[in-house]
């Protein structure tokens, strides 16, 4: 969990290049990959600590992602803040929550 978390935030503020010469690459893929990103820390992080609140979960993977959108901005790396990267962010994190608990409640 704590190597992920290191990786995510190295990743999350890493300056920013754009490279558009791939076949995969279409526009919103960065949020896409906001999306998928924060799913896997919501899965690990609840796998991780499976007796927490909910409330407890969100607010520490919402104040994280605030975080790394508001020091992408102030670094000045080439990253900016977006608010949908945000809401991406959430979202990601909400889908890997009840991953975790849809495979707990069916496999345990």
């Amino acid at each position: 969990m704590p190597i992920y978390w290191a990786f995510l935030t190295y990743m999350l503020l890493k300056p920013g290049e754009e490279n558009t010469e791939y076949w995969f690459m279409f526009s919103g893929i960065d949020k896409v990959l906001h999306l998928s990103i924060f799913a896997a820390l919501g899965f690990f992080f609840i796998a991780a600590f499976p007796k927490i609140k909910f409330s407890y979960f969100f607010q520490i993977i919402l104040i994280y992602a605030f975080l790394t959108e508001i020091l992408q901005e102030e670094m000045g790396l080439g990253r900016s803040m977006e608010t949908l990267d945000i809401v991406a962010d959430t979202i990601g994190c909400l889908i890997g929550y009840y991953i975790y608990k849809m495979l707990v409640k069916r496999f345990f």
